[in-house]
């Protein structure tokens, strides 16, 4: 019996841990970002529309709707979440908040469609005083924000590699198409990180220095670092960078 009372505790245990992942998930907009990623993606087919030939843009854009259908973006991203994040209560709380919703919000609104068109040509220059200047550097150097990005930019470029790829077999040969992507990581980080400071302080306006710099210790903290590392991983794994689309399987039914 004692056992029995055991196995169910910890059965209990389990299913509160991926209770909170779930709340984890939505909470930190996920839901909402990953459908500002398709957006982009809507717009990125576009432009390929009228620069490539018909077969390889059809090629294109079925790979990219099988890689990047929503369902199987967000169960790739949960997946590697809870197998990454071991104790998803700190974050949970640190976005169920009256700040955390303040920093979800900010986000969501710098991935919007309408956001990303009125600044093609690059954000205007944030004027800061240096107090909030080193609050933002330290942001910086908290978040893997110019990391991020690289893998968004990666999986966009891997969709037009995996379509070449299927169109011209033995093009890039046995997968390198991907590994030529992976190369350009780090240069894509240094892109990003070079106008990375700007960019926060654009993102992030809203708030104010106290409420920047309470969003800086928890992004500092053992707790947030946990977090964002394990983020990283999920977005990642979401949006399958690397991977071929033809090695993807597809999420269960029902997810």
């Amino acid at each position: 019996m004692r056992v029995l009372s055991i196995v169910l505790l910890l059965f209990l245990s389990l299913t509160s841990l991926a209770d909170a992942q779930v709340q984890l998930y939505q909470a930190a907009g996920w839901p909402q970002q990953r459908a500002h990623f398709n957006d982009a993606l809507s717009a990125a087919q576009a432009r390929y529309r009228s620069s490539l030939p018909p077969a390889v843009y059809e090629a294109l854009v079925s790979n990219s709707n099988q890689r990047f259908a929503p369902p199987a973006i967000d169960h790739r991203a949960q997946q590697s979440l809870q197998q990454n994040l071991g104790d998803p209560q700190p974050a949970l709380q640190f976005f169920q908040s009256a700040l955390g919703r303040k920093v979800v919000a900010a986000e969501q609104l710098a991935t919007r469609r309408d956001q990303l068109a009125l600044h093609a040509n690059g954000l205007p220059r944030i004027d800061a005083s240096a107090t909030r200047r080193l609050l933002i550097r330290h942001l910086a150097q908290a978040l893997p924000a110019k990391e991020a990005g690289a893998e968004v930019s990666l999986a966009l470029a891997g969709v037009a590699a995996d379509s070449l790829s299927q169109m011209l077999p033995g093009l890039f040969g046995g997968g390198s198409a991907q590994s030529l992507l992976n190369t350009q990581r780090q240069r894509l980080m240094e892109q990003i990180g070079a106008d990375l400071d700007n960019t926060l302080l654009h993102v992030y306006r809203e708030l104010s220095d106290p409420e920047l710099e309470e969003f800086v210790s928890f992004a500092q903290s053992a707790e947030g670092q946990a977090y964002y590392q394990a983020a990283l991983a999920a977005i990642r794994a979401g949006l399958a960078v690397g991977q071929s689309t033809a090695n993807l399987a597809p999420p269960p039914q029902g997810i």
